[in-house]
């Protein structure tokens, strides 16, 4: 198993940043019913949990999107962790709205990016991808390359994966899934029953029941 995603899903399970209740499962905005909920910001409270996924962006950064010359949050969620990474790196920041504003400038992309920047953008939390690639567009639109993106998380839905395949962005996430519900089988968190459960909702999880 991958270390960094280990060490990533024992880090936000000790906070409770990553939930995990086979046997009381949680009603999603869309929706679904899920045997886990993940709140990434909760890391923005622990000062080591904090650095250690600033610091495992950037080294995601360096290490697959070099080229990037700035960086770009997805709001809501993405925006301190964009900041931080953005200010470790010494480089320009601004983040990405769903949608235009409504009123003044009708910005979508607050702040100021240098012209023809080569963007990387930080996501919080892949779960379809749609919101995240809207944020790709938005950039592209505006006139930016964008080179990839980097996230805390990510479900690994196959239709999230299409849909970065079909928009041609190149992803990275510090933890998955697959490596959280593992750890916490190894750790006691989970029974070997409920191990069961969670791949299960993992295989068609718009339709699963508990």
């Amino acid at each position: 198993m991958d270390t960094l995603k280990k060490d990533f899903a024992s880090k936000l399970l000790n906070i409770k940043a990553i939930k995990l209740q086979p046997n009381d499962p949680f009603t999603w905005a869309s929706g679904w019913n899920s045997p886990i909920y993940t709140d990434n910001r909760i890391a923005l409270s622990y000062h080591d949990v904090r650095s250690f996924v600033k610091l495992e962006l950037c080294h995601a950064i360096h290490e697959n999107f070099p080229e990037a010359t700035a960086v770009a949050g997805v709001a809501t969620g993405a925006i301190a962790q964009g900041a931080l990474v953005a200010d470790q790196l010494a480089m320009p920041y601004a983040y990405v709205r769903p949608k235009p504003k409504d009123h003044g400038t009708k910005n979508q992309i607050e702040g100021r990016l240098p012209e023809g920047a080569k963007v990387v953008v930080v996501e919080d939390l892949i779960s379809t991808g749609l919101s995240s690639l809207k944020a790709v567009a938005a950039l592209r639109e505006a006139g930016f390359e964008v080179v990839g993106m980097v996230a805390s998380y990510t479900y690994g839905f196959p239709i999230a994966e299409e849909a970065f395949k079909e928009a041609g962005v190149k992803l990275v996430t510090l933890g998955d899934y697959e490596h959280t519900i593992e750890v916490a089988a190894e750790t006691g968190y989970v029974s070997k029953e409920d191990l069961e459960v969670l791949k299960e909702w993992r295989k068609d999880p718009a339709n699963w029941k508990k």
